[in-house]
């Protein structure tokens, strides 16, 4: 499986982005165009979706999107382009918020969710989501990127929560900076354990 491409963007349209790599162009289902540019070098999360008579990919600029897309399409009648029309339509927060507050009337303004769809991704996904989304809140943009790129280094959520308050006091430093400190104080914390 395909779990992120990293590379440049060579073109876009409303609900895809076809990535330039060394050797490929990858052609992946993407919810927000608006937050991209041509020739912009972009890391995505995807979602390789396989049947007898389709191939496509689907990508994310976060791993919490990922996670919530993956969420979305475990909810029986939902499928990846329903889940992508609804990842495009709303933001991360506010869907969240929503499944929370079971707002059935804000879900059934996505494109493709009747009432009945709605109550069932309420039903299935209600109390599930919360806490990927208080982690991202009060978290500096420079260290949420941070603990992104540490994640696809194979680092596990639960092994980073230390870090945000560690890295508060130099949150305005360069990314290479933050990387390497954020590496050594994972490295620090596996030394003690050992000990």
């Amino acid at each position: 499986m395909i779990a992120y491409i990293k590379g440049t963007v060579h073109s876009y349209g409303l609900d895809w982005v076809i990535l330039d790599t060394p050797t490929l162009g990858y052609r992946v289902y993407f919810a927000h165009p608006e937050k991209i540019r041509l020739n912009q070098e972009i890391l995505l999360y995807t979602y390789h979706y396989i049947r007898e008579d389709e191939q496509s990919l689907y990508g994310f600029l976060t791993s919490e999107d990922y996670d919530l897309f993956v969420r979305i399409i475990s909810v029986k009648g939902v499928g990846c382009k329903t889940a992508n029309n609804i990842l495009s339509a709303s933001t991360t927060d506010k869907l969240i918020q929503a499944i929370e507050s079971s707002d059935v009337n804000y879900l059934k303004q996505m494109p493709g969710i009747g009432a009945k769809t709605a109550q069932q991704i309420i039903l299935d996904l209600k109390g599930k989501l919360v806490s990927a989304s208080i982690s991202k809140q009060g978290v500096s943009h420079n260290i949420q990127d941070t603990l992104e790129a540490l994640k696809s280094l194979g680092y596990k959520a639960s092994e980073l929560s230390f870090l945000d308050k560690e890295l508060e006091e130099i949150q305005d430093q360069s990314a290479d900076v933050l990387l390497k400190t954020a590496l050594k104080l994972l490295n620090q914390r596996k030394g003690s354990h050992r000990g």
